[in-house]
This record gives structure tokens, C-alpha cells and sequence, in this order.
């Protein structure tokens, strides 16, 4: 016999049957759960979800608010050489649609597929924080007075932005369209996805031109577009986290997925995504200068990659990987992303959720 609650208000009785809403609670699942047309993410059942969504959101910051002034005066001045405008066109070029590509896809392939309205919450703030990146983007391109039209036809002109591309959108489109996703090759082909955009692409490819351009900002150049690409990275690890924690229980749900095979085609795509990358950061560059090497760069991405492998329980590629920026752990916290500022730095947040970073999280 059901368990049910009854209320009695004035002359009107209401009854609740429990052990209905404990049957919808159990159906909510990463994929294949309850449908329902109601977005009520109560009770919640991925509570990790939901409190990265209020991370998320509490990290809120806005393109406009970040001064340029002394980047365009920079930009303009003899000061700043020709390999240094190189590294900031290509990360303005490349991350100008590789945000973009990046939502569409939490949009209309992840979202779409996962069934839990929480998770769906937290995919819907991923979505917003790439058009956010997106927008500083043209912030940046706009305040130096760069042309749109150069910026765009990296994309095609450029081989090795055009392959780190196709990686990760041929991983996309296989996607679109209703699948039946009660299909294990059809499963796959959804966790391959998350694996691709969350630890390729985001978490490792990404972070080639994060670190040069975060080097330029630490020797005082480009304050402004160094400080959002720091906020950008800040909502790129939270990202990286979402979609490792959703690959690990979509895993968990279904664990017929994560077969020996599966497991080294994922190892397999990293190590694909590494060798894009290296090449890339070749052409970021093309030659030492700044005090940078693109022979430390690609040491660093095998780093990185490893730690992205490790997380999701698999074995890394260059086992001993060592980080050859150190300085770029303070900024980045590789290992506990979601604390990536010094404790002595202020986080861009709203002052109704502004928080401080003790020393002891780092």
C-alpha cells in the first residue's frame, strides 16, 4: 500500500503519495531518466552539480568592466614586439570561435541528451559563460582595433587551428539529431564527447595559449586581456570539472560503456589532442622569444594532459610529466582548479557573493 501525506487546510484536503515522488527521485538518471515537462531540479539527486552551478554563477564578471587603456596604448607602442602581437592575434583568433564551438555543443548535444534538471541547469551556465567568453573576445578585437575579417579567416588559413578543430566538432556532429541513447554505441559516442570537449579541449588545448598569454600578462603586458583570459581560465576549470563528473556518472549509470577498449580510445583521443596541440603551440610560436619556449610549452601540455587522464581513472601518457612553469600553478592551481587566484587576489565576483580564497585551500 503507497505511504501517502495528508494535509487538511480550512475544508479542502490535500494527499501526497511519497512513495510516488520517491519513484520520480529514483528515475532521475544522466540519460534515459524521467521525462518529464517540468523543470523542477527538487530533490536533488546530483547535488555536485548543483553547487558547482552556484560557484558558477557566483564567478559571474562582464567583459565591459575590465579596463583596455593600457593594452591599446601598448598595442600601439614599439614596445611590445612582433611575436608578442603574433600570440595575441592567434589566442584572439583562435578562442574567438573555439568558445563558440564549445557552446553549441553543451547546448544542443550534452544538454539536450542528459535528462536530470540539475544537470541541465549547470549545462545551461556553461553555455552562458562561453557566449560570455565569446563576447570578451570581440571586447578585445574591438578595443585594439583588430580586423574581424583576419581574426575569422584563421579558421581556414591556418591548418593547425583548422585540425584542432575537426577533432573536436566531427565528435559533435555525430551527435545531433535524436538518437536512441538506450543503444551502448550510441552511450559511447555521448561519453566521447564529454571526454573530448571536457579533457581534450578545454582542459588540454586550451591551455597552450592560456599560458603564453598569461606569461606576457605576468611580465606587465596586455593587463586587461591577460586579466580575462585569467577569468576565463577561472570558469574553464569549473567547466573541465562538470564534464568530468558527468562523464564519471554517466559511467557509473552505465557501466557497460567503460570497457577496456573504451578506455584506451579515450587515451588514444588525448594523445591525438597533445600531438594537435604541440603543433599548434608551433605556430603560437613560431620562434623563442619573451622568454618563452615552445619546446617548454609542449612539456607543459603533456603535463596537463596527464592530469586530465588521471582524473577520469585513466593511465596518463608521459608518466613523471613535470610542470615546467611553476609560476603558472599560482595562477592556475592545475591540481584544485576551482581555487585558481592567490589567496591575495580578489575574485571577480558579485559583492552579495563575493568570498575570500584562504591560503589553506591553495
Amino acid at each position: 500500500m503507497s505511504e501517502t501525506q495528508t494535509y487538511t487546510i480550512g475544508d479542502k484536503t490535500f494527499v501526497l503519495n511519497k512513495d510516488k515522488a520517491e519513484a520520480a527521485f529514483a528515475a532521475k538518471k544522466v540519460i534515459n531518466g524521467r521525462q518529464t515537462m517540468y523543470f523542477n531540479i527538487l530533490p536533488l539527486k546530483y547535488q555536485w552539480a548543483y553547487n558547482l552551478y552556484k560557484n558558477m554563477k557566483a564567478n559571474h564578471w562582464e567583459p565591459e568592466d575590465i579596463p583596455m587603456q593600457k593594452d591599446c596604448e601598448q598595442w600601439r607602442s614599439e614596445e611590445i614586439t612582433d611575436i608578442e602581437r603574433w600570440i595575441i592575434k592567434m589566442g584572439v583568433g583562435y578562442f574567438s570561435a573555439a568558445e563558440g564551438i564549445v557552446g553549441d555543443n553543451i547546448l544542443h548535444v550534452v544538454r539536450e541528451a542528459v535528462t536530470a534538471p540539475e544537470l541541465k541547469l549547470v549545462l545551461g551556465r556553461h553555455a552562458h559563460e562561453e557566449n560570455i567568453h565569446a563576447d570578451s573576445l570581440v571586447y578585445m578585437i574591438s578595443s585594439l582595433g583588430l580586423n574581424p575579417h583576419e581574426c575569422e579567416s584563421m579558421f581556414d588559413d591556418i591548418e593547425t587551428i583548422e585540425k584542432k578543430n575537426a577533432f573536436v566538432t566531427k565528435t559533435s556532429w555525430d551527435l545531433r539529431g535524436d538518437l536512441d541513447l538506450t543503444l551502448l554505441e550510441n552511450k559511447k559516442l555521448l561519453a566521447r564527447n564529454m571526454f573530448v570537449f571536457g579533457q581534450c579541449m578545454e582542459g588540454t588545448q586550451f591551455y597552450g595559449l592560456f599560458g603564453m598569454i598569461l606569461s606576457l600578462y605576468r611580465q606587465n603586458k596586455f593587463p586587461g586581456i591577460g586579466q580575462m583570459f585569467r577569468y576565463t581560465l577561472r570558469d574553464e576549470s569549473n567547466h573541465i570539472e562538470l564534464l568530468r563528473n558527468l562523464l564519471m556518472d554517466l559511467v557509473e549509470e552505465n557501466p557497460e560503456i567503460w570497457t577496456e577498449d573504451f578506455r584506451a580510445e579515450l587515451r588514444e583521443l588525448m594523445k591525438e589532442a597533445v600531438g594537435l596541440e604541440k603543433d599548434f603551440i608551433r605556430d603560437c610560436l613560431p620562434v623563442n622569444a619573451v622568454g618563452l619556449s615552445a619546446d617548454e610549452f609542449t612539456q607543459y601540455i603533456d603535463y596537463i594532459a596527464d592530469r586530465r587522464l588521471e582524473g577520469v581513472g585513466l593511465e596518463p601518457l608521459s608518466p613523471g610529466a613535470k610542470n615546467p612553469f611553476p609560476w603558472l600553478a599560482e595562477m592556475m592551481d592545475i591540481q584544485k582548479e576551482q581555487n585558481f587566484f592567490e589567496g591575495r587576489v580578489t575574485e571577480y565576483q558579485k559583492a552579495s557573493a563575493l568570498t575570500a580564497v584562504h591560503d589553506d585551500e591553495l
